[in-house]
Protein backbone atom coordinates (compact mmCIF):
# COMPACT_ATOMS: atom_id res chain seq x y z
CA UNK A 1 0.00 0.00 0.00
CA UNK A 2 1.93 3.35 -1.15
CA UNK A 3 1.21 6.71 0.93
CA UNK A 4 1.98 9.97 -0.89
CA UNK A 5 2.42 13.14 1.31
CA UNK A 6 2.65 16.64 -0.25
CA UNK A 7 2.16 20.62 -0.19
CA UNK A 8 -0.19 21.75 -2.58
CA UNK A 9 -1.56 25.49 -3.05
CA UNK A 10 -4.63 26.75 -1.62
CA UNK A 11 -6.99 26.31 -4.19
CA UNK A 12 -9.27 29.04 -5.54
CA UNK A 13 -12.95 28.44 -4.30
CA UNK A 14 -15.48 26.16 -6.39
CA UNK A 15 -17.24 29.22 -6.92
CA UNK A 16 -14.54 30.82 -8.53
CA UNK A 17 -13.14 27.84 -10.75
CA UNK A 18 -15.62 27.30 -12.77
CA UNK A 19 -17.28 29.55 -15.23
CA UNK A 20 -20.40 30.37 -17.51
CA UNK A 21 -21.02 31.58 -21.28
CA UNK A 22 -24.47 30.60 -21.75
CA UNK A 23 -25.16 27.25 -21.59
CA UNK A 24 -21.27 25.92 -21.84
CA UNK A 25 -19.16 25.77 -18.82
CA UNK A 26 -15.02 26.19 -18.51
CA UNK A 27 -12.50 26.29 -16.18
CA UNK A 28 -11.56 29.79 -15.17
CA UNK A 29 -8.40 31.82 -15.21
CA UNK A 30 -7.95 31.18 -11.52
CA UNK A 31 -8.69 27.62 -11.96
CA UNK A 32 -5.93 27.68 -15.31
CA UNK A 33 -3.47 28.73 -12.63
CA UNK A 34 -4.13 26.10 -9.89
CA UNK A 35 -3.92 23.38 -12.11
CA UNK A 36 -0.73 24.73 -13.95
CA UNK A 37 0.50 25.40 -10.39
CA UNK A 38 -0.48 21.73 -9.33
CA UNK A 39 1.09 20.04 -12.44
CA UNK A 40 3.85 21.52 -12.04
CA UNK A 41 4.24 20.22 -8.20
CA UNK A 42 3.63 17.17 -8.54
CA UNK A 43 6.12 16.94 -11.70
CA UNK A 44 8.86 18.04 -9.87
CA UNK A 45 7.93 15.25 -6.82
CA UNK A 46 7.95 13.11 -9.75
CA UNK A 47 4.14 12.04 -9.20
CA UNK A 48 2.37 11.96 -12.33
CA UNK A 49 2.36 8.33 -12.30
CA UNK A 50 -1.48 7.96 -13.54
CA UNK A 51 -1.91 5.35 -10.80
CA UNK A 52 -4.87 3.14 -11.52
CA UNK A 53 -4.95 2.19 -7.13
CA UNK A 54 -8.57 3.06 -5.35
CA UNK A 55 -7.62 6.19 -3.07
CA UNK A 56 -7.86 7.57 0.10
CA UNK A 57 -6.97 11.37 0.58
CA UNK A 58 -6.74 13.43 3.35
CA UNK A 59 -6.70 17.20 3.35
CA UNK A 60 -5.92 19.45 5.78
CA UNK A 61 -6.95 22.50 4.69
CA UNK A 62 -4.52 25.50 6.39
CA UNK A 63 -7.11 28.58 5.29
CA UNK A 64 -5.72 31.80 3.88
CA UNK A 65 -7.80 33.95 6.36
CA UNK A 66 -10.53 34.64 9.01
CA UNK A 67 -13.45 34.62 6.76
CA UNK A 68 -16.17 31.54 7.06
CA UNK A 69 -15.38 29.08 4.42
CA UNK A 70 -16.82 26.08 2.96
CA UNK A 71 -14.34 23.22 3.13
CA UNK A 72 -16.28 21.35 0.48
CA UNK A 73 -15.69 24.21 -2.26
CA UNK A 74 -11.84 22.89 -2.25
CA UNK A 75 -12.49 19.27 -3.60
CA UNK A 76 -13.77 19.59 -7.06
CA UNK A 77 -10.94 22.05 -8.35
CA UNK A 78 -8.13 19.99 -6.14
CA UNK A 79 -9.22 16.77 -7.59
CA UNK A 80 -9.62 17.48 -11.06
CA UNK A 81 -6.24 19.21 -10.88
CA UNK A 82 -4.70 15.86 -9.30
CA UNK A 83 -6.20 13.94 -12.85
CA UNK A 84 -4.64 16.72 -14.99
CA UNK A 85 -1.62 16.65 -13.37
CA UNK A 86 -1.38 13.10 -14.38
CA UNK A 87 -1.50 11.47 -10.39
CA UNK A 88 -4.39 9.05 -11.40
CA UNK A 89 -6.87 8.51 -14.29
CA UNK A 90 -10.12 9.62 -13.37
CA UNK A 91 -11.51 11.26 -9.82
CA UNK A 92 -13.88 8.45 -9.35
CA UNK A 93 -10.82 6.64 -8.10
CA UNK A 94 -10.76 8.06 -4.84
CA UNK A 95 -13.20 6.16 -2.05
CA UNK A 96 -12.39 7.71 1.31
CA UNK A 97 -12.16 11.32 1.46
CA UNK A 98 -11.43 13.69 4.01
CA UNK A 99 -11.14 17.40 4.58
CA UNK A 100 -9.70 19.09 8.32
CA UNK A 101 -9.95 22.67 8.48
CA UNK A 102 -6.16 23.41 9.42
CA UNK A 103 -4.66 26.73 10.90
CA UNK A 104 -4.59 30.23 9.51
CA UNK A 105 -1.70 30.75 7.18
CA UNK A 106 -0.56 33.44 4.82
CA UNK A 107 -2.29 32.70 1.47
CA UNK A 108 -3.00 29.16 2.73
CA UNK A 109 -2.27 25.50 1.70
CA UNK A 110 -3.48 21.90 1.24
CA UNK A 111 -1.09 19.16 2.97
CA UNK A 112 -2.37 16.07 1.56
CA UNK A 113 -1.82 12.65 1.85
CA UNK A 114 -3.41 10.22 -0.22
CA UNK A 115 -3.04 6.17 0.38
CA UNK A 116 -3.44 3.85 -2.43
CA UNK A 117 -6.09 0.92 -0.94
CA UNK A 118 -5.64 -2.74 -1.23
CA UNK A 119 -8.20 -4.86 -2.43
CA UNK A 120 -11.49 -2.27 -2.19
Amino acid sequence: MNEYRFTLPYPPSLNTYWRRRGSQYYISDKGQKYRKDVQQIIRQLKLDIFTKARLRIKVIADVPDSRRRDLDNILKGLLDSLIHAGFAEDDEQFDDIRVIRGVKVPGGRLGIKITELENV
